[in-house]
Parts: C-alpha cells; structure tokens; sequence
C-alpha cells in the first residue's frame, strides 16, 4: 500500500470502529483492540460497505513470556471485494480469557481450537473448546515459549505388550561437546598456507 492508501484504510477503519489503534508494518494494516471489544469490533469489520473483511483466513497466536499481557492474539481478515487485508491484535495472559469469534466467523471454531491446544488460551464462550492436535492426555502446550523442546512425556509402540506406552522423556545419552576444528578456523589455515607458500 501507498502512504495514501495506508491513510484512507486507517480513515475507513476508524470511521468504522471507535476504538482500537491502526499500525502499518510493510505495508500491512494491523489493527489492536481491547478484550472486551473483539467480537463486535469483528462483526463491524466484516458488516461495514467500505470495509467488508468477510473472510476470517487465520486465528493465531504470539508468545511473549517476558510481558505481563504474554499473548497477542492473532485474527488475520481478508476483504475479497476491496482486495485488503486487515491483522487485528488482542492482548491476554494465561490467566484471562478471549471471547470466541465463532459468533461472527464459524470458521473460527478450528482456528482457536488450535490456539487453545498449542497456547492454552482459553476462548470463552467457544462451543467445543477441546485439544485438536495433542492428544487429550498432553501436559502443556508446545508452542509456549517456556514448554521444554523435549516434551515432558514420549509416546511409542511397545512390540512385547503390543500396545502404546505413555513414559517421561529419557534422552539417550547426555549432551557432548565435540572437539572438531570449526570450518571458519580451517579456512583461515589454508589462507595461511597459501600465504607462506608466496
């Protein structure tokens, strides 16, 4: 978008919705809102002539451990008749919930089953809020950026009992450091042989 593309998008949004705050990073629209407001902020964006984001395409979510408000939010909206794209933003913690959006998008239903499942944010009022990519049994939620690259818990076939075993994690051995010349440091040394050689 063009700076003036950019200021008529932000005009139409604003005129649309009172609330929230309209950035632009690369030429994409990010609009950030209060809790309390996703869902009719939501259903103004799609309802509004001069907007029309009808199509929610993706639900997500960011971790930032270090913030009190750790989770953004993620609903990317697309307008097929305008041809805009729109990124609106929420802010939570593990503690608060999002309300759903399934009310204005039914799509969303999947999308922040998936956020639950991987974030652990609770969407209130979500019609099955239940795991759609872990198991039911799963301790935490992988895409946190505190959840361990291990996992806390393996899964395998075990061929004697023939059935699946549920155990902690147990690595095969301990972590090695491996005393190989680095390829910067080698090069360097042919450099140098190259050198000597003149």
């Amino acid at each position: 978008m063009t700076p003036n593309e950019q200021e008529a998008f932000a005009a139409e949004i604003y005129e649309t919705i009172d609330a929230g705050t309209v950035f632009f990073s690369l030429g994409e629209a990010e609009l950030r809102v209060a809790r309390d407001g996703l869902a009719e902020t939501l259903r103004l964006l799609r309802e509004a002539p001069a907007l029309q984001m009808a199509q929610l395409v993706d639900v997500t979510a960011v971790d930032y451990p270090a913030r009190s408000l750790r989770f953004d939010v993620v609903y990317h909206l697309l307008s097929l008749v305008h041809n805009r794209r729109l990124r609106v933003v929420v802010q939570t913690d593990e503690a608060t919930s999002v309300p759903t959006a399934t009310g204005v998008f039914p799509s969303a239903g999947w999308f922040e089953r998936e956020v639950y499942d991987l974030f652990g944010i609770v969407f209130e009022g979500h019609p099955d809020l239940r795991r759609i990519l872990t198991e039911y049994g799963f301790e935490g939620h992988p895409l946190r950026r505190d959840f361990p690259l291990s996992g806390f818990t393996q899964v395998r076939y075990d061929g004697v009992t023939r059935c699946v075993v549920h155990e902690p994690v147990s690595l095969q051995q301990d972590y090695r450091a491996f005393e190989t010349m680095s390829a910067w440091r080698g090069l360097t040394d042919v450099q140098k042989r190259e050198e000597d050689k003149a």
